[in-house]
């Protein structure tokens, strides 16, 4: 079951909201956790087992982290398991067949694969379950006694499968304590329908060009082809995901939670190192607070802080998927970063803000290549594609063509990705402002074959 589907639009959701309205306060968590379940046993109903082994095994974690007069180094011990015990679930089922094939390539053995499919988010539920333990240890918060609170928290549905991330310290208080009120949840509709509206008549459209270049022959692709789908890619996998995001928080507000936000209008960024304090916020930070400053962070000269950038970014490009071309995606911008840190943002900053601008959206577009092709033959292709290295013309009648039948929608979703185009935040014209776009989202998915969520599979 996905946010923009009729059944939850018309059926789940409503029945859920209603539920948990007319239900007392004192099991509103309850209802939560249950109805949680029942989203996520949906599509995989035997997969539940195993994010509700992950969240038995750190709520019992954590009531041992709770005892009086444990030794460091049994606290140590603890966390320890903890993180091993995720660390394991998760790597079994998103890395094994990964793991297995290179060995396979390298040793010349026929060990078999796995085929087992990857649970829906559990990347993002297992980070969310190693939060909680962590800050436990660190003493950041106190173990979380009552199972189902913990339960909500794992398994809250707006943010389950596809994130954002959510730390156990930004809403342990929300859990025990919180208060919807009239204007909240308006606010939270009105981000749901933007959500929606840039995941249905966004993400889908502009991902039909990018579906139509990535299949074509890209050996005799003209260059100016190659461009407008990974510009076309660049756009689909921000409008899906932030407009996934905005669900999710919108979802949090119609229940009382308050979410951090995800996105902050990545493609204005100045340089990469800008683009990733925009882009997913909530696992930069993750990785920035359990990884990065763990390892030393910058306080033990530039060396090791270089060093501590680079192991971030390929674990980074590991978490998004088991394939080489993620941990080259992860090493790329890696490297990026270690020579901004060193003295490239100083020449940035003394340059023209067009020129950083122009920069930084270059550096981001070749990125997507790595990211989007798994193979790496058609990921060496798709860039000599693009820079002219297959032969090809830079131009062809096909291109002027998509370009045409996508011009409008191009100029839209230029719009879109910048601070102008603004939704009111109340009165008459946000209401119309959002009917319309939610009749419109709901007239698309009536007649839609195509309505994929890009990070279900991370």
């Amino acid at each position: 079951m996905v946010f923009s589907s009729l059944l939850f639009l018309f059926l789940f959701l409503p029945a859920v909201l209603v539920l948990y309205y007319v239900s007392p306060r004192r099991i509103r968590n309850l209802i939560l956790f249950l109805t949680s379940l029942v989203f996520y046993a949906w599509g995989e109903p035997v997969y539940i087992v195993i994010m509700l082994l992950s969240t038995v095994t750190d709520y019992s974690f954590g009531l041992l982290l709770s005892r009086p007069k444990l030794s460091p180094g049994q606290r140590t011990a603890i966390v320890a398991a903890s993180i091993v015990v995720n660390l394991a679930l998760l790597s079994y089922f998103k890395y094994a067949d990964f793991l297995i094939s290179n060995v396979n390539a390298s040793l010349g053995t026929s060990i078999p694969l796995t085929d087992l499919a990857l649970p829906i988010g559990i990347s993002f539920y297992t980070f969310q379950s190693m939060s909680y333990i962590i800050d436990v240890y660190r003493g950041k918060v106190q173990a979380q006694r009552n199972w189902i609170d913990f339960g909500t928290f794992v398994a809250l549905f707006p943010q389950l499968v596809a994130g954002p991330i959510v730390q156990y310290s930004v809403i342990a208080e929300q859990l025990k304590h919180r208060v919807v009120t009239i204007e909240l949840f308006a606010e939270g509709v009105r981000r749901f329908i933007i959500g929606l509206a840039k995941k249905v008549l966004l993400a889908n459209n502009i991902g039909l060009l990018w579906h139509t270049v990535s299949g074509s022959n890209i050996d005799e692709m003209p260059a100016t082809t190659a461009w407008l789908g990974i510009i076309a890619f660049a756009f689909q996998i921000y409008f899906d995901f932030s407009g996934y995001s905005d669900m999710a928080i919108g979802l949090g507000h119609m229940f009382g939670f308050r979410f951090n936000e995800n996105f902050n209008k990545p493609y204005t960024a100045q340089s990469i190192t800008d683009f990733w304090r925009r882009w997913h916020i909530s696992l930069g930070s993750w990785f920035r607070d359990y990884v990065y400053i763990p390892l030393g962070g910058n306080r033990r000269g530039i060396r090791l802080q270089l060093r501590n950038i680079l192991i971030v970014w390929v674990l980074t490009g590991f978490w998004h998927g088991a394939s080489w071309n993620f941990m080259l995606w992860g090493l790329y911008f890696g490297v990026i970063l270690v020579f901004e840190k060193m003295w490239l943002l100083r020449l940035l900053e003394r340059s023209p803000r067009w020129i950083r601008h122009g920069y930084a959206l270059l550096l981001i577009l070749i990125g997507w290549v790595l990211f989007a092709f798994e193979q790496l033959g058609q990921l060496g292709e798709f860039l000599l594609a693009m820079f002219g290295g297959n032969g090809s013309p830079l131009w062809d009648r096909n291109t002027g063509y998509l370009l045409y039948t996508n011009v409008i929608l191009l100029a839209v979703l230029v719009i879109a990705s910048t601070p102008l185009l603004k939704l009111p935040r109340r009165g008459p014209v946000q209401l119309i402002c959002c009917f319309v776009l939610f009749v419109l989202s709901v007239a698309y998915l009536v007649d839609a074959t195509f309505n994929p969520f890009l990070y279900f599979r991370f």
